[in-house]
């Protein structure tokens, strides 16, 4: 009888170490304040979330030193094809999911909203006159999509002037060139006209050194993210939303907080307002579950100071509900 039961006592031992270790790769939402989480997660893609991805992994990390991190930039583009091939397990997108995606495999969820800004030199030479009659979405479409608008002094209704317009946009595929375009009335990037940049830095900095030239940028690229001041030589042209032939108060933005709070309460438009979005080859399961649920919850306080249009409770409760 002894001995049965010394039998039984380990086959009983051995099975609780059997189903403790079926469960020890898919950390449960509880365990997101412990620190026994450990393992490497890649990301890639959109340099509109780059920014803010780096912010959340230096967080999650402080609080998980055994969780390291592989973020890499690269356009919407990229991060999207390097989700559906299998190379990461996080993409950042920064446009709309296409159907054909998620044919592929492809969940996303949505986990901040951020948006497009227009911007041209200050040493543009009508900047005084768009500053305070601003530019309506009809002016942005003849100048980008049709190019029916061709010089400074068309813009503004100076006939005399007569300097020529250098449209810039980004060569690379991008969200902000598909939220730009949606937005100047066509439909995809490869509408817009112009002489295409690789990557937002480059044209960002082409714009600020070329007088006559006008382009875009996503939010974290025209703000200083210490200062909260335009980058030095940009300035974003106001959008005339109410069409009524002048930039009133909330349709300049002159500083990060004004542009945020323009995108948070909805005044900016939408597009080139837009939700920004995690994909994952499939839907995601442990250690890469966890942090996409600390990045709708914990996470969800570090947007503001980085730039970012928090998701409001409604959103935020959405995403969750699509994690189950």
């Amino acid at each position: 009888m002894r001995n049965n039961n010394l039998i039984l006592s380990s086959l009983l031992v051995i099975a609780s170490l059997l189903l403790a270790g079926c469960g020890a790769n898919t950390p449960k939402p509880a365990e997101i304040g412990n620190n026994s989480l450990s393992g490497t997660i890649s990301i890639s893609g959109a340099f509109a979330l780059y920014p803010m991805m780096t912010v959340w992994a230096d967080e999650f990390h402080k609080l998980h030193p055994d969780v390291e991190f592989d973020v890499q930039g690269g356009g919407a583009g990229k991060g999207m094809t390097d989700t559906i091939a299998g190379a990461v397990d996080i993409g950042m997108i920064s446009r709309s999911i296409k159907d054909e995606e998620t044919a592929q495999g492809i969940f996303w969820i949505s986990v901040t909203k951020d948006a497009v800004f227009p911007i041209i030199s200050t040493e543009n030479p009508v900047a005084a006159d768009i500053i305070a009659r601003g530019l309506s979405q009809e002016t942005y479409q003849k100048i980008f999509i049709s190019g029916e608008i061709k010089t400074w002094g068309e813009v503004v209704g100076k006939p005399e002037i007569t300097d020529e317009i250098h449209v810039y946009t980004r060569s690379d595929a991008c969200g902000a060139g598909e939220m730009w375009a949606k937005f100047s009335g066509g439909e995809v990037q490869d509408d817009i006209q112009g002489i295409g940049i690789n990557g937002e830095p480059a044209l960002v900095d082409t714009v600020i050194k070329d007088p006559l030239g006008i382009g875009y940028s996503n939010l974290n690229s025209v703000f200083d993210m210490n200062s909260g001041s335009l980058i030095p030589g940009t300035l974003v042209p106001p959008v005339d939303i109410n069409e009524n032939g002048q930039a009133d108060a909330d349709e300049y933005y002159k500083n990060m907080d004004e542009a945020v709070s323009a995108v948070a309460s909805e005044k900016y438009p939408s597009p080139p307002a837009r939700f920004e979005n995690l994909a994952t080859k499939g839907k995601p399961t442990g250690l890469t579950l966890v942090f996409i649920q600390w990045i709708l919850t914990e996470g969800q306080q570090y947007l503001s100071q980085a730039g970012y249009v928090p998701l409001t409770p409604k959103q935020q409760a959405e995403s969750l509900e699509k994690l189950k």
